[in-house]
Parts: structure tokens; sequence; C-alpha cells
């Protein structure tokens, strides 16, 4: 992922109003964020329960996305969608977003389930276990690498 500024952050939102993208906050460390080792960029508003955002490059550009986290949690541990680490070293939450336009003031909203504090990215780097005799762990992380670019973009197309 490109390096991003606040400004293209707040111009790349799809499915918040300018009030909601006025009131956003940015993490704390966000200036010394290496978004190099970055698939997309997610984070938890400081101020605002349960509200998230995620910032996803694509081939048209950069495309933000402000997400709601769920109240209730999964019964059991749930496995993230975009990464599908197996194993399982962080929380994962569903998050919903709104559509954009029409569809989002009707009330249309798209989920899924994401490592609660976004930790894909480094997940997906991970050398997983060898699976069997001759499994080739550096060519299954350049795959899983892809996927998650793959599933992060498809989510914020479907928004």
């Amino acid at each position: 992922m490109l390096a991003v500024t606040e400004s293209t952050i707040r111009a790349s939102f799809v499915n918040a109003s300018k009030k909601e993208v006025s009131d956003m906050s940015l993490p704390e460390n966000f200036d010394s964020i290496d978004f190099e080792k970055l698939d997309y960029f997610g984070w938890r508003d400081r101020k605002i329960a349960r509200r998230a955002y995620i910032a996803v490059p694509t081939d048209d550009g950069l495309v933000c996305v402000m997400l709601k986290q769920a109240e209730a949690s999964p019964r059991s541990r749930a496995q993230c969608s975009w990464c599908q680490d197996i194993t399982l070293p962080n929380d994962v939450a569903l998050f919903t977003a709104r559509r954009a336009g029409a569809a989002g003031r009707n009330g249309n909203v798209i989920g899924t389930l994401i490592c609660a504090n976004f930790e894909c990215s480094r997940n997906v780097r991970k050398l997983p276990p060898v699976a069997y005799l001759g499994f080739d762990a550096e060519a299954a992380r350049v795959e899983r690498t892809l996927t998650l670019q793959i599933r992060a973009t498809d989510f914020v197309a479907g928004v």
C-alpha cells in the first residue's frame, strides 16, 4: 500500500457523510505508520465507540469505508474472513458498512468478520506451518497476501 495523507483519507470515503468524516479521528501514531507493510489500513475511532474505518487501495485509487462493530460478539471463536489466520492470535469482530448511495440511505448494509484490530496484513505475512513434505511455505505466504488484497478490494467494491 502506498503512503497516504490525512487529506487523502478524508476525501476517499464512499459511505460516510461530510459530518461523519469530519468527526473521524485518526490513530495517534498515524504519522509513523509504515504503509508499505500494509495491504489495507484499518483503525478504530478513539472518540466514537464501535466505529472503525478501512482504507483500501484499488485500481481506481484509495477507497475508504466507515464500519460499525456489532454489539454482540460471536458465540464461538470466529475466523477472520479476510486473512483466514488459523492460529487466531487475536479477536475477530463482525463489522458492518452502510452501502454507498441510495442503497445506504435506504438502510442497506454489508458485513464481514475481520480481525478486531485490523492485524490481517501482519497475519498473512507470517510463515504458515508446514502442512506436508515439500510444502512451499513462502509460496503460501505470497498467496495469502494476494488473497487478502482481493478480499479487501471485493468488500469495498460491495459497499
